[in-house]
């Protein structure tokens, strides 16, 4: 996961990572060089996403965009999941509250933020803009770490047949980003998820679990995942029958 945004504006292509979405998804822009511009839509970036490819900007001020495809790429292995011994008890004593979906805007601003380690994003306006289109359409989600009415963690991302792809998160109380990571484990797991794409491997994300796969065993995982779709929402059902 990173720290950043996206939205509708110019995409352009960087070096060669696009070759494999002209191969396997033919109807996602490729430009063979960095002064080819086109605009990307939603359903360009879903398409995109469908074939293993993301896109970035340099900076936040940055007005346009490029494709990625890692020559490895970092998930979390669901059925793997490890959460460390002090964050279980932080799971169960904590007085902060976990929300979806609730500040969807909210949570992308706050990823957005510079910090003293990270003085810039890849979070543009045009990034912003079309991610928020893709929660209307119900392909983004946020998961959200509350302290009363003060939003001090969460994560974002985009969730296509039974793949969930993070984008970023953010803490602004100690270890509320990992309290959501927690929680969107569970929550997949619940909604029959096969694949969580982190993107990259940091340090903050290899205590879960994260591990790093080449290209080709990742989009055998991609492919898989995209042939049904999963319930974001079956864990909210699982407690409304508890209940």
């Amino acid at each position: 996961m990173k720290t950043a945004h996206i939205g509708r504006g110019l995409l352009r292509s960087k070096g060669d990572n696009c070759t494999n979405c002209k191969e396997s998804c033919g109807k996602v822009p490729s430009m063979t060089d960095d002064s080819s511009f086109m605009e990307i839509t939603p359903q360009i970036l879903l398409r995109a996403y469908a074939c293993g490819i993301f896109p970035m900007a340099e900076s936040a001020d940055d007005p346009s965009m490029f494709w990625i495809e890692p020559e490895l790429r970092g998930i979390i292995p669901l059925d793997a999941f490890h959460i460390p011994k002090r964050m279980r008890r932080t799971m169960r004593t904590t007085p902060f509250q976990i929300r979806v979906d609730t500040d969807f805007g909210g949570v992308m601003d706050a990823c957005a933020e510079a910090a003293p380690d990270r003085p810039t994003t890849w979070i543009n306006p045009q990034i912003h803009m079309l991610y928020r289109e893709l929660f209307d359409m119900g392909h983004c989600h946020s998961v959200e770490v509350w302290d009363g009415e003060r939003l001090v963690g969460g994560l974002y991302g985009v969730s296509l047949g039974r793949a969930f792809f993070g984008e970023s998160m953010f803490s602004r109380e100690r270890d509320t980003s990992k309290m959501a990571l927690i929680h969107l484990v569970e929550r997949l797991n619940a909604g029959g998820f096969t694949l969580l794409d982190t993107q990259f491997i940091t340090d903050h994300l290899k205590q879960f679990g994260t591990i790093e796969i080449p290209k080709e065993e990742y989009h055998a995982l991609l492919d898989h995942a995209m042939h049904t779709r999963a319930d974001f929402y079956a864990l909210d059902k699982e407690t409304e029958d508890e209940a």
